[in-house]
């Protein structure tokens, strides 16, 4: 029988081992997924001045992950429409779960975590319904599945958390089925929306003026302002906002930029406030260039295949297709193309 002074001893032993954190994993500042010269795919950490932290394997083309915020794990998301989410440890390199999304969903590629860490959001599309819902993950207890709820629109693309634990999704408003790869189902009845979601409830939705312009990534600054980066669904050389602002209890939203919409094709493929909170930065990989707004001035950064944004100490970092990492400390290149997004684990 174990003794009482060796069972404290035990459990003291075990309370005393380290925690992993972020500075196990070569403490990165950013994550990225990335499509290999061999073809394979793999989620990267960055560090602040765009060199490689570490690589994860992943079984197919990634699009975004979540970073929880103090272990270091990484959610890796299928493209949609795909159906797996890899949960990596990124200090190992070792993949913990495996999730799968439940029969008759699939993912948008994005997810938060939320209280804490301890409940992973995910953007998921009931195809047969077309209704978006969020699926609730137990990130305490090896990421089983607790349940879900309605996103506030269709087509739920990114969804981030606020300072105050908030939910903010980007409804893009599209409905789409696997059945018909990625083809848009009902632009002529589309109604994107940004929704707060706050203790399981869509508490407002906001929309455009504009239908046509989809919701599709999003960005909170520390005052929980969201700025929306926007995907036009007429023609490109029409002259439509490509960026909005809207903060929970604001009458409407603001637009801005609508004299780049032609030459962004209509299109911004990410969106992020800077670090300080003063400047916007939307990409448009179309239009190989990135505009850098503060208020309704902006400057134009030219890239080609410039798509990842994300805050940085100082300002923004930003990647390519062509492997390119812009920082605060300058541009460095690996030989990789990275794919949509750069996510931020803390303003590096």
């Amino acid at each position: 029988m174990l003794s009482r002074r060796r069972f404290l001893a035990t459990t003291g032993a075990a309370a005393a081992l380290p925690v992993p954190t972020w500075a196990d994993a070569g403490t990165p500042s950013f994550l990225a997924a990335a499509r290999e010269p061999s073809g394979t795919y793999a989620l990267f950490g960055l560090t602040v001045d765009g060199q490689i932290a570490f690589r994860v394997g992943l079984p197919d083309r990634g699009h975004a992950a979540a970073a929880h915020p103090s272990r270091p794990e990484a959610v890796a998301f299928a493209r949609r429409p795909g159906t797996f989410a890899v949960v990596l440890d990124c200090a190992t390199g070792s993949v913990l779960h495996e999730l799968r999304s439940p029969e008759g969903r699939h993912f948008y590629g994005h997810g938060a975590f939320i209280d804490g860490g301890r409940i992973l959001a995910t953007t998921e599309n009931a195809f047969e319904t077309g209704e978006g819902r969020i699926g609730l993950w137990d990130a305490a207890s090896e990421y089983g599945r607790i349940g879900d709820i309605p996103s506030g629109g269709i087509g739920p693309h990114e969804i981030i958390r606020l300072p105050d634990d908030t939910l903010a999704v980007a409804n893009g408003g599209i409905r789409t089925h696997p059945d018909h790869e990625r083809k848009k189902l009902n632009l002529d009845t589309m109604r994107p929306n940004l929704a707060y979601i706050v203790d399981g409830r869509v508490v407002e939705t906001v929309e455009l003026e504009d239908p046509k312009l989809s919701i599709r990534h999003i960005s909170g600054r520390a005052d929980s302002t969201v700025a929306m980066g926007l995907q036009s669904q007429r023609a490109p050389s029409e002259r439509v906002p490509m960026l909005a602002t809207h903060r929970l209890g604001d009458p409407v939203a603001r637009t801005f930029g609508t004299g780049l919409a032609p030459a962004f094709q209509g299109y911004v493929g990410s969106v992020a406030w800077s670090g300080d909170g003063a400047r916007i930065a939307v990409t448009a990989p179309r239009g190989a260039q990135a505009a850098l707004f503060e208020g309704e001035a902006f400057e134009i950064l030219r890239r080609p295949d410039i798509c990842g944004v994300a805050p940085s100490r100082r300002g923004l970092a930003f990647t390519d297709g062509t492997g390119g990492v812009l920082t605060d400390s300058g541009a460095v290149k690996h030989g990789v193309a990275w794919d949509n997004h750069l996510i931020a684990l803390t303003p590096a």
